[in-house]
């Protein structure tokens, strides 16, 4: 039992446990849109400002920063400790930003397309999860940020015509799968 002066451990997950880990859930989540916010950063260092799709890609931008800004409040609200791999994400971020972008804006539009439809997955899995009403606050986070995402994804799509690079995008989406696997436990 614990005293006024030894703080409780976070709860350990036993195999077989259905409860969602909140704790991994917003690690991977602010990992997440990490990477997101340096992939946005990426393709617009190399596009620049004046490219026609530049303030579409600034305005995903923004609200992929509003929701680092979010994950990073409630992460240190909740003393949930980031993901030891923050360093890699920041440089893979803006690298797979910066690197399709220099394949064209359509290359950067499908790597949105890519990014976004994981994520739609990977936050619709987490909903559901949170759906037992145990955090409220969360599950309302994600729900707000899912929006944006996938709003993210169709403007992406709606400037590819959908599967403009398909082994580009299968190879981001596999790259993302792996990558929100990695930061619930790393």
């Amino acid at each position: 039992m614990a005293d006024a002066e030894t703080p409780l451990k976070p709860r350990r997950h036993l195999p077989g446990d259905r409860r969602p880990d909140t704790r991994a859930m917003i690690r991977v989540d602010q990992a997440g849109e990490h990477g997101a916010a340096r992939i946005y950063a990426g393709q617009l260092a190399v596009m620049g400002g004046r490219h026609r799709d530049a303030g579409e890609i600034r305005h995903m931008a923004a609200q992929e920063q509003r929701h680092l800004d979010g994950m990073n409040r409630i992460m240190a609200a909740r003393g949930v400790r980031p993901t030891l791999l923050g360093p890699f994400w920041h440089v893979a971020g803006f690298a797979l930003g910066a690197g399709t972008a220099l394949l064209g804006p359509k290359a950067a539009m499908a790597c949105t397309e890519a990014v976004e439809t994981v994520i739609d997955q990977h936050y619709g899995e987490q909903t559901e999860a949170l759906a037992d009403g145990r955090d409220p606050e969360l599950k309302a986070m994600i729900d707000d940020y899912r929006a944006d995402e996938v709003a993210h994804r169709d403007a992406a799509a709606a400037h590819t015509g959908g599967g403009a690079f398909p082994a580009m995008e299968t190879l981001i989406r596999a790259g993302c799968r792996t990558a929100i696997a990695l930061a619930k436990r790393i």
